[in-house]
């Protein structure tokens, strides 16, 4: 049996981790509070603080230059990858269908100055991605976007990542559904058969991490 050593993660202990990493600025901490202010039916979207910053992260520790999003909300994971990404180099395209939602990520991304370095695209994220260019060009994608189309989506990524290249999927664990049998259809269905699809795709070299509500990493190989 497998030994489990994560500790709980009680209030204090949560405190403690995000005291330990980096804070959010100013204009992270208004969209994190705009969010649960205005849309606090939905604000569970939102990635928690530690997600960004483990986002921002990767950018950096990656050199990623070419960046993708499926799934914006309201901007905070855009927005902490786009400041991660050097002044004058890079870009990331971000995928939505909410003009609502991404209404708010627009004026964060102005605010905080990096509206240049985001290409934002309202469309059916199928869509917008097989109108991307077929050869390897991404160095990271952020996957956090209907949980039903998680399959399709990384099948449409992972050639367009180059060799080396980084696929972070977000939520899954999904609240541990992917371990209840009576969970039969749903998003929690639809987040175990794409668990199972990334993990028998001989492309990618993969992880999978209890941050938040489970993280997916997976390097594209070869």
């Amino acid at each position: 049996m497998p030994e489990l050593k994560n500790a709980p993660l009680t209030p204090e202990l949560y405190a403690y981790v995000l005291a330990h990493n980096p804070p959010l600025d100013a204009v992270q901490r208004d969209v994190v509070d705009t969010t649960h202010a205005l849309l606090p039916d939905v604000a569970v979207k939102q990635v928690p603080h530690e997600q960004a910053a483990l986002l921002a992260f990767l950018v950096r520790l990656t050199g990623a230059r070419q960046l993708l999003e499926v799934g914006t909300f309201t901007g905070l994971s855009a927005l902490s990858m786009a400041q991660a990404l050097p002044p004058g180099e890079g870009r990331l395209i971000a995928l939505d269908i909410s003009e609502e939602w991404t209404a708010h990520a627009r004026r964060a991304w102005a605010e905080a100055g990096v509206a240049d370095r985001i290409d934002l695209r309202i469309a059916p994220a199928l869509d917008s991605l097989r109108a991307m260019p077929a050869e390897p060009h991404l160095d990271l994608a952020f996957l956090d976007a209907d949980k039903g189309g998680y399959i399709a989506y990384w099948d449409e990524i992972v050639p367009r990542l180059r060799p080396g290249g980084l696929l972070v999927v977000d939520n899954v664990l999904f609240g541990g559904s992917v371990v209840d049998p009576a969970v039969t259809d749903g998003p929690g269905a639809a987040v175990r058969a794409f668990n199972e699809h990334a993990a028998k795709d001989g492309r990618m070299e993969s992880v999978m991490l209890t941050v938040a509500d489970g993280v997916t990493l997976a390097r594209r190989v070869g």
